[in-house]
C-alpha cells in the first residue's frame, strides 16, 4: 500500500507564541489587511493573540509544508463553555490546493476534542463562496451575519459636533467602568459577546493604543447613565468607527439611539476622519433602516458558523509549550 503524501499545510498548536512567531503572525494580519480593507480578527481574538484574553487561549500556526513560510494563523479561544475559532489565511494562498483555512479549522476542531468537546463559533470573513462548504463538510452550519456599513463623513457631521443633539460628555477612566457596565449588559443583554463583558475586558481595552475616553461618549438623564457612544479610529486604512453604541433599555423608545450616532460621528469628523464604519447584525431590521438613513452602505460581510464537538484524543498537536 504506497505510503499517504505529506500534507500541503502542517498546523503547529501553542498555548502562547514566542516573540518570533508574534512577528510573523503580525506580519501576516497586515498583509491581508491591506488585501482587504478590513482586520482579520476581531478585537477579542486581537487580545488573544497579544495576551490579553480572558479565557483559555490556543493559537494555531499553519505553514507549507517544506517551507517556513506562514500559511495562515488561528486563535481558538474558550470563554464561559463555548470555543470560538477566528482564522487568517495569508492573501496569496486563499482558495489553493493547500487549503490553509480548512487545516486551521481541523486542528482547531481537535483541539477542542482533546479538551472535552462542546460547542464551537467559527468566524469566516473572506473566501465565503469555498469557505462555507469546507465549513459545512466539517458538520458546521450559519448561525449569525455581520454587515460592516461604510459612510463618508461629510459637513453634517461637523456640525453635529459643534451642536450635538443631545448632552455628552468623555468617559473617566477609573471611575465610569461599573456604571458602563451595568448599561453595556443591559443593552446588550441578549447579544453573544457584547452583554457578557467583565470589568477585565473593558480594562483591556483602555490599554489599546487606540483607546482614547474623549471619543467614549456618555449620556446622562439625571444621575443615570441613559446612553453612550464609544468610537474608535483605525489607521492603515484611516477609519472612524463606531465601535460600540447602546441605550439602557430605560431609555429606549426616546430617538437616543440615532442621537448617539451623530455624536459619535460628528466626533469623528472632528478627527480628520473621511469615512465611517460600524458592524450591525443583518438580522437587525430597525438599526439597518437607521444608519441606511444616516447614508452608510454595505462594505462586506462576515458569517458565523456553529456546530458542536464530540469529546476525542488530541493527535501530535502540542500545546503545553510556546511556539518560539
Amino acid at each position: 500500500m504506497p505510503a499517504s503524501p505529506d500534507p500541503l499545510v502542517r498546523v503547529a498548536a501553542g498555548a502562547q507564541l514566542g516573540n518570533e512567531a508574534r512577528a510573523e503572525v503580525q506580519t501576516l494580519l497586515d498583509e491581508a489587511r491591506r488585501a482587504d480593507g478590513f482586520p482579520g480578527l476581531s478585537d477579542q481574538a486581537s487580545l488573544a493573540f497579544g495576551d490579553g484574553a480572558t479565557g483559555e487561549t490556543v493559537s494555531l500556526l499553519a505553514r507549507v509544508s517544506g517551507t517556513d513560510a506562514l500559511a495562515g494563523y488561528g486563535a481558538l479561544t474558550r470563554r464561559e463553555g463555548t470555543w470560538d475559532l477566528e482564522t487568517v489565511v495569508h492573501p496569496g494562498l486563499r482558495d489553493t490546493p493547500s487549503d490553509a483555512h480548512g487545516a486551521l479549522v481541523d486542528a482547531a476542531l481537535g483541539e477542542v476534542a482533546a479538551r472535552g468537546g462542546g460547542t464551537v463559533r467559527v468566524w469566516l470573513r473572506t473566501g465565503h463562496a469555498h469557505g462555507a462548504d469546507r465549513l459545512a463538510a466539517r458538520g458546521l452550519h450559519p448561525i449569525r451575519e455581520l454587515l460592516q456599513l461604510r459612510a463618508p463623513l461629510s459637513s453634517a457631521a461637523l456640525g453635529d459636533a459643534a451642536s450635538p443633539p443631545v448632552p455628552v460628555r468623555p468617559f473617566r477612566t477609573g471611575r465610569d467602568e461599573q456604571s458602563w457596565l451595568e448599561v453595556n449588559a443591559r443593552a446588550f443583554a441578549g447579544h453573544p459577546e457584547q452583554g457578557s463583558w467583565t470589568l477585565a475586558d473593558l480594562q483591556h481595552r483602555e490599554r489599546e493604543p487606540w483607546f482614547d475616553p474623549a471619543g467614549f461618549l456618555l449620556h446622562e438623564e439625571g444621575t443615570r447613565l441613559a446612553a453612550f457612544c464609544w468610537t474608535k479610529v483605525h489607521l492603515n486604512p484611516v477609519l472612524g468607527e463606531i465601535y460600540v453604541i447602546g441605550v439602557d433599555p430605560d431609555y429606549q423608545g426616546r430617538g437616543l439611539g440615532r442621537a448617539l450616532t451623530r455624536v459619535g460621528l460628528g466626533h469623528l469628523a472632528t478627527r480628520g476622519v473621511p469615512t465611517a464604519m460600524l458592524y450591525v447584525e443583518s438580522a437587525n431590521t430597525p438599526a439597518l433602516v437607521l444608519y441606511r438613513s444616516l447614508g452608510f452602505t454595505e462594505h462586506h460581510r462576515e458569517v458565523q458558523f456553529t456546530g458542536e464537538v464530540e469529546p476525542g484524543a488530541q493527535v501530535d498537536t502540542p500545546t503545553t509549550r510556546p511556539i518560539p
